[in-house]
């Protein structure tokens, strides 16, 4: 059963890739820049190039994308043709053939303006039935090309699952401040509590989604850490998340302390992924509790798959003002 990874000279792309070979499953990875990983160059718009590399595929992973970082560089136009017409260029290579199970790598992101609760108010609890807001292009694109995937599940009969991931990717923040105030390997830490998730799980849970496909006809997860809190934190965690935290995690202020790491005033949202490990059979390793032990053993918290990924970036050129040009 030939597996087709789009976007493989990417983070998650490659992640696939290196997990699907290192265990002798047959995979071919479509990306518009050439990789050690990519076995055909080209665009997923290219619906000639798509049905060319569709015979004999069983299983779809599409985690080709404009991101988030892209919102400055690019227009609107090309989050339409890649996010939205790529995708419904796969969709309908895919009910076309022999596809059995289409896996959409969306985002977080698409829930937008639902993630920022107004002052005073506790953090927002996010769970799949949260409805989306979003507040660029990037999460415009994703919410119309999950819409096509559902529809394709419910009107074409291709077994459609749609995970929207949290955070991944080792790079720095997009946002200059949370850049300034901390380290990377500290913020990362710190968002395994609410807003994370490991690239070693993310590949896990495309991998669980590819097999349960079949039986769900469709579905739409959020893919994150496993959280700590509960709904009745929520108030708690927005006045005051260190003291929550400590509460539930004693030795966290000395593992803290050590490295010179704080934890952030304020947890605004808290991603909830009790649907996908309940329906997809997913099972997380890399949450909070994980990066403690790992913190006191003296080990890298994250997975091996992360250091073989590395940090790739989103843009050929490097911008004045940082990493990244955009920050909302």
């Amino acid at each position: 059963m030939t597996i087709l990874v789009t976007g493989s000279a990417g983070h998650l792309g490659e992640g696939l890739m290196r997990t699907l070979r290192a265990v002798g499953r047959p995979a071919i990875g479509l990306d518009i820049k050439a990789s050690p990983f990519t076995d055909a160059v080209g665009s997923i718009g290219d619906r000639a190039f798509v049905q060319r590399h569709l015979p004999g595929v069983r299983t779809v992973l599409h985690t080709a994308t404009l991101h988030k970082p892209h919102v400055a560089t690019h227009g609107y136009p090309d989050f339409l043709d890649v996010n939205v017409q790529g995708t419904l260029a796969l969709l309908e290579a895919a009910a076309a053939t022999d596809v059995e199970s289409f896996v959409f790598t969306s985002t977080t992101s698409t829930f937008g303006s639902a993630l920022t609760p107004a002052a005073g108010e506790p953090a927002a609890w996010v769970t799949e039935d949260v409805i989306p807001i979003p507040k660029n292009i990037y999460g415009a694109s994703k919410i119309a090309a999950e819409t096509l995937c559902e529809l394709f599940a419910r009107r074409h009969r291709l077994p459609v699952i749609v995970l929207r991931t949290s955070r991944f990717f080792p790079e720095a923040d997009d946002d200059a401040q949370m850049r300034e105030r901390y380290s990377t390997d500290n913020a990362q830490a710190n968002e395994l509590l609410n807003r994370r998730c490991d690239i070693q799980d993310a590949v896990d849970a495309h991998m669980a989604a590819a097999e349960r496909a079949p039986a769900l006809g469709f579905g739409r997860y959020i893919i994150s850490a496993t959280t700590p809190f509960r709904p009745e934190d929520c108030a708690a965690l927005r006045a005051d998340a260190p003291a929550f935290v400590h509460r539930l995690f004693p030795d966290c202020a000395e593992l803290y302390a050590a490295r010179g790491w704080t934890l952030f005033p304020q947890v605004d949202r808290i991603y909830v992924n009790a649907r996908a490990r309940a329906e997809l059979g997913w099972h997380p390793r890399y949450d909070f509790r994980h990066m403690l032990d790992c913190l006191r053993d003296g080990q890298d918290f994250r997975s091996q798959l992360t250091g073989e990924v590395g940090s790739k970036g989103y843009h050929d050129r490097v911008f004045a003002e940082g990493p990244y040009p955009v920050h909302d």
